[in-house]
């Protein structure tokens, strides 16, 4: 038990020092955890945890973020997904297969190894790629399908894969190959294993359709059933049932768990139980996904790395380089260009958490030899710990050139010579103009969205391409002759940007800025904007009123307790902006957190007694 604690206690440390850390220095959650379990990898050693096994255990977080993602992409969905997942999923594994083999014969492997490396390293980081994509809000652009739709055909490339490598096997590594465990701690039962190849066939063809009448068929009346136990626990109890149980089925059946466990999600995703299902999953699915990620950290053999680091580096670097030509030339003849492609090619270059089963199955299997299995375990490694850092390269370069208008078409050439500018025309940006329209007030507006632009353009919507952050395009579109400017950008940075230009240089222009949260406001008053609102503002008032009103109070009286609360918010913000500073953030700010508490025990009261009397005429 004291052992267990322990373990538990190294890595929950490491992750919650690493992880934040690592975020507010901008590498990602993902190197954070990688990081936290190279530096833990003597103490591990030292206590004789045995990190494999461990890992195989952590590898659960993969079938758990299948079956999350799987709740969030209905039937039709995936269906009109079919042509990525075909040309881009297929030609992907395929070419890639055949480049590194090529690759590996060059380098003097035997055709047999050469093929099996071509096949372990085909395969992308399903979990490290999902996981970064959903936390940078990529997963839904084109680029983030593209790249999930090729991860998803990995998953069941992995089904022959699995078949060819043991017909691979070399006579002279048999011996190596009887001693050796059999594939380790990722070892299982495969009812399939010595089945014929129609059998087997069918068999696995059985479970996949056993698994969609479960979802179709059982679980619904099994969660409606224990729904009526008003239990919260016993609910997520039954939804790790689920997938536990699919991934069970799938693992007996010699299939990959996590393209169970997305089956069952897209078959539960048009359910009533959806949202339950993935609050109740989530939690344990971030915390195995970072215990993966350590895992993989701690399982470098640094002794080994340190003695052929040369050649490790070297082969890495061909590895991502090769896989990321083909990733190239597959997205372009697709159909991906400018940052979507960018996004492609930079997400999955690296070899997958599969391949650590892959390679332990081709030792086993006299594919592979022992030392050589060593090499190839390293290399794979090294690829994944690259690819945050390819991550930030797209942040940094490729995102921040096309949002500025470099990487894409060139600005629009403005005709027009308005009283209003508005940036930005998506779901802010956009109702302002219409508003503005319908009062006889035309706007100039301009978006860096191509793809939004050319929609518009169908509706007969007037709308300019470009980064309205760059001060000649302001210029071409008559800021300094302006009387207002609309800032209803989506990113924090670009609003920044523009409100810091716009009110250190034009001081009569009034500048309407919208804010992402109430530290945003700070900030945007700081430099010198004084019209701020917060995007999420009004209807939180709006839903703050239903609820009064749901609690008795009549509509008059609830919105006289909604504009006594709103008078007070406003006012102490002006107070508390008063001590902002840009250069301090805000929990930092001795000056700023006293005053809140000043305001705090100032307003509390005042306010209660307001509200108290409000709801005392409402009677």
């Amino acid at each position: 038990m004291t052992g267990f604690l322990i373990l538990a206690f190294l890595i929950l440390i490491a992750g919650v020092l690493a992880v934040p850390l690592a975020t507010r220095i901008g590498l990602g959650s993902v190197l954070g955890y990688l990081l936290a379990g190279m530096a833990i990898s003597p103490l591990l050693a030292a206590l004789s945890v045995d990190v494999e096994a461990l890992q195989v255990f952590a590898e659960f977080g993969v079938v758990m973020m299948l079956f999350i993602i799987g709740l969030e992409m209905e039937p039709r969905r995936l269906w009109a997904m079919r042509g990525k997942l075909t040309w881009l999923g297929g030609g992907q594994v395929l070419l890639t297969t055949l480049a590194l083999t090529g690759i590996a014969l060059l380098a003097d492997q035997r055709w047999q190894t050469a093929l099996a490396v071509g096949m372990v390293l085909a395969l992308s980081s399903t979990a490290i790629i999902v996981q970064t994509l959903t936390e940078k809000g990529l997963l839904r652009t084109e680029g983030g399908e593209a790249s999930f739709s090729v991860l998803l055909v990995q998953d069941v490339a992995v089904i022959p894969i699995l078949a060819l490598v043991p017909l691979l096997a070399l006579p002279e590594l048999a011996g190596a190959a009887a001693d050796h465990t059999g594939g380790g701690a990722h070892g299982g039962i495969d009812f399939t294993a010595h089945m014929s190849g129609w059998l087997a066939a069918g068999t696995r063809i059985g479970a996949v359709a056993a698994v969609i009448a479960i979802g179709i068929f059982a679980i619904r009346p099994l969660f409606r059933y224990i729904a009526r136990a008003n239990l919260r626990e016993l609910f997520t109890a039954a939804a790790l049932l689920v997938v536990i149980g699919i991934a069970l089925l799938m693992s007996l059946v010699g299939l990959s768990p996590a393209l169970g466990a997305f089956i069952a999600g897209v078959v539960l995703a048009t359910s009533e139980y959806r949202h339950e299902l993935e609050s109740d999953i989530n939690p344990f699915k971030g915390l195995l996904l970072g215990l993966f990620f350590i895992t993989v950290g701690a399982g470098i053999d640094f002794a080994l790395a340190s003695t052929i680091w040369d050649s490790v580096v070297f082969w890495a670097a061909v590895t991502v380089a090769a896989k990321m030509a083909v990733l190239l030339v597959v997205g372009w003849f697709y159909g991906l260009r400018r940052q979507a492609l960018w996004l492609f090619c930079l997400s999955l270059p690296q070899a997958g958490e599969f391949a650590f089963v892959l390679i332990a199955f081709g030792v086993a299997n006299a594919v592979f030899e022992p030392a050589f299995a060593d090499q190839l375990l390293l290399i794979v490694a090294l690829t994944m710990l690259v690819t945050p850092l390819l991550f930030i390269l797209y942040d940094k370069l490729i995102a921040h050139a096309y949002s500025t208008g470099q990487g894409g078409r060139e600005a629009d050439a403005i005709d027009e010579d308005n009283p209003i500018i508005i940036a930005g025309r998506g779901r802010v940006g956009g109702i302002v103009d219409r508003m503005l329209d319908a009062a006889g007030h035309r706007a100039t507006v301009i978006d860096y969205n191509s793809e939004h632009l050319e929609v518009l353009k169908k509706f007969g919507v007037t709308t300019y391409y470009g980064d309205a952050t760059r001060p000649d395009l302001l210029a071409s579109a008559g800021i300094d002759r302006a009387r207002i400017l609309v800032v209803a950008l989506d990113e924090r940075e670009q609003i920044d940007r523009l409100v810091r230009y716009a009110c250190a240089n034009f001081p009569g222009l009034h500048v309407v800025a919208r804010a992402k949260d109430r530290d945003h406001v700070y900030h945007l008053w700081a430099m010198g904007c004084r019209d701020i609102v917060r995007e999420t503002y009004d209807s939180s008032l709006r839903m703050g009123r239903s609820v009064y009103e749901a609690l008795g109070h009549d509509r008059q009286s609830a919105t006289a307790m909604v504009e006594a609360w709103e008078e007070m918010d406003r006012t102490s913000m002006r107070e508390i902006a008063d001590v902002f500073r840009l250069d301090t953030p805000s929990y930092e700010n001795e000056e700023l957190l006293a005053k809140i508490r000043e305001l705090k025990a100032e307003w509390d009261p005042k306010l209660r007694e307001a509200m108290d009397e409000i709801a005392a005429r409402g009677r």
